[in-house]
């Protein structure tokens, strides 16, 4: 009996509840057919349901967003208004629906009531409601709102740090610098230990060179306030490396590791910053600081090493080079090895002694014993092996002897598959076939290397392809791009004076050639690396006033202005073709070094 009352009681209910199932279905079809004439534009027929289904109190927060939108849309703002108005009363959280009663306002283009409402609303604000406003301005991407809405936090609580965070991100958004420096110096006075994340929030910001300057005055301010602080000083450094002024990060590194004594860590990275991005002098200065402060420490020996190896690429980049130089530069090396012996830890300095012997003083053979020398040596790194036998192939090749030189190539690439030195060796082989006239062979090695992971060597791969493509596409002969590989091979076995003669008969052979260009930036290349400037800026301006020359004209004028600047001490000609290279290519990859060395000459950093 009890079994069969509890069915029969079922049943009922289930009688009962069917029709509020199909009721509630009916209701949810009526609201997805609502939202669908709003999303298709029909907005009388979306208004007319959405009116009727916000009086149901089940389905209200489910309508309320689109019957506001289709409102907003109809331009129907009285309405709109009545309708923010009545859920505010009804809502026991009126905060969201706050901001949407000025938004109203905004959208009827009444801006003076919707900022007289929303400085009202921040205005009444508890702390507790802070975040929740906040969160809900930047949802509608009222951004201005959702700043004042944190420091309005920050009056409540009477903490100068307080949403320190959201600041900081909403500033970054925004690219708001000056707000955004002086909050991210609010969280390094609190805390050191945020210092990457200050840098990284930075990076995403700065873009302006006016901007760093504000946060360079701001940090040398704080640096001598509170000299303590190295988060200071740290920040410092990353702004002037940011700025590729490594002599004046340099300097502030050095002071740091004078106060701390910490072993020159930050020098040493410096200055391997500096030889990487050319800054012979600054290289040279972060070394001799180790060499002379921490004659015992653990970086003597490579400082002393990377000492010489800056000398070295200064020397070299210094043109005419002065052999004087380059064997007071072996001599170096030799006390070097003498001081801390011949073995696998000193083994590096070998090859730096061949490459000079081999390319300056034309001592091939020595330059090849020294490296055998490297290459037998017990326990010496792979790597170092490597590099070895892809300079000796370099030395064979000077010797005339390319099939000795693509053997060590083709060695390296089979035993260093995907690393840097094996794509090196690959673009080695790359040039080589290059040289020797047999284009398809090269740009088969280029396809491949110009995925490398290694950025400098897939622009390497990158150019020389274009260069072969753009001298070789359009024309079915390859006469003149022969002759004029012929001639680099010749360039890198150091004999200019040939070069020279057959670069000139080129010009006369081919004229009007899509070499051309080419060939006088070789031909300037050339007469800079002989101490000619005034040649070389001559060659250099057949490219740049020539208005049928793109591809090379940013190279050309960076090129005039380096050498004005540098060799010929023309801060006046050297400004003025860098601010050229500024106004006429934007896009070009010289603009940031061109925007600094203009700015120096100026005397912005005075």
């Amino acid at each position: 009996m009890r079994i069969r009352r509890l069915l029969s009681l079922f049943f009922s209910l289930a009688l009962l509840l069917a029709p509020l199932r199909l009721l509630a279905q009916s209701q949810q079809q009526q609201v997805e057919l609502a939202r669908e004439y709003l999303s298709k534009g029909d907005l009388e027929k979306a208004e007319n349901l959405f009116s009727k289904l916000i009086d149901d109190q089940r389905l209200f927060h489910v309508v309320y967003p689109d019957y506001l939108k289709t409102l907003l849309a109809q331009r129907n703002y009285k309405e709109a208004e009545k309708l923010v108005k009545r859920t505010m009363k009804r809502s026991s959280n009126s905060l969201t629906y706050a901001v949407d009663l000025g938004i109203v306002y905004q959208e009827s283009g009444d801006k003076a009531a919707a900022e007289k409402h929303y400085d009202k609303l921040i205005g009444q604000l508890s702390q507790g409601e802070i975040i929740g406003v906040a969160s809900i301005f930047m949802q509608h991407n009222l951004l201005d709102y959702a700043e004042k809405t944190y420091l309005k936090g920050r009056e409540l609580s009477k903490n100068p740090l307080e949403y320190n965070r959201p600041l900081i991100a909403l500033y970054t958004h925004r690219q708001k610098n000056e707000p955004l420096i002086q909050e991210v110096l609010k969280l390094l006075q609190e805390n050191e230990q945020e210092l990457g994340y200050v840098q990284n929030m930075l990076q995403n910001s700065l873009r302006e060179d006016k901007d760093f300057d504000v946060l360079e005055k701001e940090l040398l301010s704080k640096v001598q306030q509170e000299p303590d602080k190295l988060a200071y000083s740290e920040l410092l450094i990353w702004l002037y490396t940011q700025r590729k002024d490594f002599y004046s990060a340099l300097l502030q590194a050095r002071s740091v590791d004078k106060r701390t004594r910490s072993g020159g860590t930050r020098v040493m990275e410096l200055g391997a910053i500096s030889a990487k991005n050319k800054d012979y002098e600054g290289a040279i200065e972060a070394y001799e600081y180790m060499v002379k402060e921490y004659p015992d420490g653990p970086y003597y020996f490579m400082a002393r090493q990377r000492l010489i190896n800056a000398r070295e690429e200064q020397v070299e980049n210094t043109f005419p080079v002065d052999l004087n130089k380059i064997q007071s530069l072996i001599a170096e090396y030799e006390a070097l090895l003498s001081e801390v012996g011949r073995n696998a830890n000193s083994v590096e300095v070998l090859p730096h002694m061949a490459s000079l012997y081999a390319f300056h003083l034309d001592e091939k053979d020595k330059a090849i014993r020294l490296l055998q020398e490297a290459i037998d040596m017990p326990r010496a790194n792979p790597n170092l092996v490597a590099e070895c036998k892809l300079t000796l192939g370099d030395i064979h090749l000077l010797n005339g002897e390319p099939w000795e030189s693509t053997l060590l190539y083709s060695q390296v690439e089979k035993t260093h598959k995907e690393t840097s030195i094996g794509h090196e060796a690959k673009l080695r082989n790359a040039r080589l076939n290059y040289y020797k006239g047999d284009f398809e062979l090269a740009q088969a090695h280029l396809d491949i290397l110009k995925l490398a992971t290694s950025r400098e060597i897939a622009n390497d791969a990158m150019e020389l392809s274009l260069l072969i493509t753009d001298n070789t596409g359009l024309d079915t002969s390859t006469v003149a791009m022969e002759e004029y590989a012929a001639i680099e091979l010749l360039v890198f076995q150091n004999k200019l004076e040939e070069a020279h003669t057959r670069l000139d008969a080129m010009l006369q052979k081919f004229p009007g050639h899509s070499l051309t260009d080419e060939i006088y930036f070789k031909k300037a290349s050339l007469y800079e690396r002989m101490g000619n400037f005034e040649q070389a800026i001559a060659n250099l301006d057949k490219i740049v006033s020539n208005p049928q020359v793109d591809i090379l004209s940013d190279d050309a004028l960076f090129r005039m202005a380096i050498i004005y600047e540098e060799n010929l001490k023309d801060t006046e000609k050297a400004k003025q073709l860098y601010n050229d290279l500024l106004v006429k290519h934007q896009g070009s990859i010289f603009v940031a070094e061109a925007r600094k060395r203009f700015r120096n000459l100026r005397g912005d950093n005075l």
